[in-house]
C-alpha cells in the first residue's frame, strides 16, 4: 500500500480539484435554466484525477530514487 500513496493522492487531489474549479468558474456563472451534460464533467474530473495519479506516481518514485542514492 505504501507503493500507492502517491497515486490515491493524486486521484483524489485530481478528481476534487476539477470539481471545485468547475462548480467555482463554470457553475457559478450558467444560468439554472442551462443543462449541462453530468457525465461530460463527471468523465473530465476522473481524466484529470488519473493525470494527476500519474504525476503523483512520478513525484513519489522521484522521491524513494533520491532517498535511496
Amino acid at each position: 500500500m505504501k507503493n500507492k500513496t502517491g497515486k490515491i493522492v493524486g486521484f483524489i487531489l485530481g478528481v476534487s480539484g476539477f470539481l471545485f474549479l468547475f462548480k467555482v468558474f463554470i457553475l457559478d456563472n450558467v444560468p439554472p435554466e442551462d443543462e449541462l451534460a453530468p457525465g461530460i464533467v463527471i468523465a473530465t474530473s476522473i481524466l484529470s484525477g488519473l493525470f494527476f495519479a500519474f504525476v503523483g506516481h512520478l513525484v513519489q518514485n522521484h522521491f524513494e530514487k533520491s532517498r535511496t542514492d
